[in-house]
């Protein structure tokens, strides 16, 4: 089994950063593909960011691409979200998924994932 804690949500102002942080235990896998998600009060879960299992392939929703970026670090196990000029609509609670993977492709949708974190709430104010 594998254990996922994310940290590093909190209430910040339009136009902030913030870093999330994703840290695996328990039964690590080689090479894992990592998402972030978000849901919003009243809204459907959506892709944030995620890399490839191989590491070789990222991706961005729309609305975050050029502002967030994802990084992972497979020796200490840990993925992180770098969020940068923050909205107001980027509130929401964020999620860490993994799941073993080697390929070469993001995935996107949630139902890939097998192991999710309990979630970290970002409040962004106007």
């Amino acid at each position: 089994q594998v254990h996922v804690v994310e940290s590093g949500g909190g209430l910040v102002q339009a136009g902030d950063s913030l870093t999330l942080s994703c840290a695996a235990s328990g039964r690590i896998f080689d090479s894992y593909a990592a998402g972030w998600f978000r849901q919003a009060p009243g809204k459907d879960r959506e892709f944030v960011a995620g890399i490839s299992g191989s590491g070789k392939s990222t991706d961005y929703s729309d609305s975050v691409k050029g502002r967030f970026t994802l990084s992972r670090d497979s020796g200490k196990n840990t993925v992180s979200l770098q969020m940068n000029s923050l909205k107001p609509a980027d509130t929401a609670v964020y999620y860490c998924a993994l799941s073993w993977s080697r390929s070469d492709v993001v995935m996107e949708f949630g139902a890939e994932y097998d192991y999710w974190g309990q979630g970290t709430q970002v409040t962004v104010s106007s």
